[in-house]
């Protein structure tokens, strides 16, 4: 398959030199000397990779790169004169791929390319996976037949068919939002919108005016009416992820939507009235919240109307060889290639591991065995899986206090470590690791950025 490269630059020098570098059968080079023609010449014939001049004689390069990232996903690799670490940073931040610096050297801009093509190449198979397994019917993404699992299945099958709310609790990647569409889908409601807040993605303001629309005026940038997500559920189901991390206001405000149906959008004092099935989902401990007074009892007891608790995956083992036979299944290669087969060796380290991260993780690494793998069966080398970083030090109390640490210095340090072994313990999966911890998301990722660990 041939890869088309286009050469952005205003030296007809550098475009031959280019193009001689990535002469081959199988990469086709086309040039343009100016930003127009380039802009004209993409939108005529998208190319696989640009190689973009950042000084351009009509137009400047960084302009010419944030009209790209606005409109296509076509990977840029920015080529410039100036090697300081302010230009490159600006481009990488403006969606580079990655930049090359004049005088080019000819393994350097082959190399990049390649890794830029291949980039892509990935991309685009993930993307055409991902959209082909988010337009399946949730009812049939749900997999496993063990106990948990079953025990599952009938209290979905016995709440669908009513408008009592439902909290689902369970630990992050066990699948809560697959079973808030599967009771949408198999209720009256499945013909009304099934409408996503995730609670912990937003601050405080902004999540409200989310949930409850605003008014024009009501703050800045308000600069129209805008419904709520109550409101667009009118009719259908609305499903509040991560329902734990509400602060208390929002809580306040929640209960009362749950009690009457009705609310006011933020900077407005109309009733707006809503008939919207709620569904919820944490994977935090909302009966030690409650106890501690972070969590409102009040609406607690409104949102657990019924119960489901989706069992982590290292409680349902039995149920990985599933698992994995349908995720090659939906992952394969191409769109018309067989299946992916894996060995009876890597299946017996994955039904070894902990899978702190449970089914997602399993998705994620099957994915990226069944992408990387060098040939058609899947072996434990071709799996990506956590392993236990050595232990940190002990704390020599005495000797802190001996040498004047300062307490404050010394409770950073402990703070880093667990944040840092909560991450390893969750496979990097932030959520896990807040809900380990029992900390906010948004204190941890305060935190990570302070400590240095994202």
């Amino acid at each position: 398959m041939t890869r088309n490269v286009l050469i952005v630059d205003d030296d007809p020098a550098i475009r031959e030199l280019v193009r001689e570098f990535l002469s081959d059968d199988e990469t086709g080079v086309s040039e343009a000397e100016n930003a127009e023609q380039a802009l004209s010449s993409i939108d005529a014939r998208p190319p696989d990779l640009v190689l973009l001049d950042m000084r351009l004689p009509d137009m400047d390069g960084m302009d010419v790169l944030a009209r790209l990232r606005a409109s296509t996903d076509i990977p840029v690799v920015v080529v410039t004169a100036d090697s300081s670490s302010s230009s490159t940073i600006r481009a990488i931040q403006a969606g580079a791929y990655d930049y090359l610096v004049k005088p080019l050297e000819p393994e350097t801009v082959r190399h990049t390319v390649d890794r830029a093509l291949e980039h892509r190449r990935l991309s685009d198979t993930v993307r055409v996976l991902e959209e082909s397994m988010a337009s399946r019917d949730a009812r049939e993404r749900i997999i496993g037949s063990s106990p948990g699992m079953q025990a599952v299945y009938k209290l979905i099958g016995r709440v669908a068919g009513t408008d009592a709310a439902v909290l689902i609790r369970g630990e992050t990647g066990t699948g809560k939002e697959l079973v808030a569409e599967t009771i949408h889908q198999s209720s009256r409601r499945s013909k009304g919108p099934l409408v996503r807040v995730n609670c912990a993605a937003l601050p405080e303001t902004l999540l409200e005016s989310e949930l409850f629309g605003h008014e024009k005026g009501a703050f800045t940038g308000a600069v129209a009416r805008r419904k709520g997500r109550f409101e667009l559920a009118d009719g259908g189901t609305i499903f509040l992820d991560e329902i734990g991390d509400l602060s208390a206001n929002t809580q306040k405000r929640l209960l009362r939507v749950l009690q009457s149906g009705r609310f006011e959008r933020v900077g407005g004092s109309a009733t707006v009235a809503t008939d919207a099935r709620l569904v919820a989902a944490t994977n935090r401990d909302l009966e030690a919240d409650v106890a501690e007074g972070r969590f409102r009892e009040d609406l607690y007891y409104r949102l657990n109307v019924i119960r489901i608790d989706l069992p982590p995956l290292r409680e349902r083992r039995d149920d990985i060889p599933a698992l994995l036979a349908h995720f090659l299944d939906r992952y394969r290669p191409a769109p018309d290639a067989p299946p992916r087969k894996i060995s009876q060796d890597a299946v017996t380290r994955l039904m070894a591991h902990d899978w702190p991260g449970n089914v997602r993780q399993l998705e994620n690494a099957v994915l990226r065995a069944v992408v990387l793998a060098s040939g058609p069966v899947i072996t434990p080398d071709d799996l990506d899986l956590m392993t236990p970083a050595a232990a940190e030090p002990s704390l020599d109390i005495e000797a802190l206090v001996r040498d004047g640490v300062p307490l404050k210095q010394v409770l950073a340090d402990v703070e880093k470590r667990m944040i840092a072994a909560a991450l390893r313990q969750a496979g990097g999966n932030r959520s896990e690791a807040a809900r380990v911890l029992r900390v906010y998301r948004r204190y941890l990722y305060q935190k990570m950025d302070e400590y240095g660990l994202g």
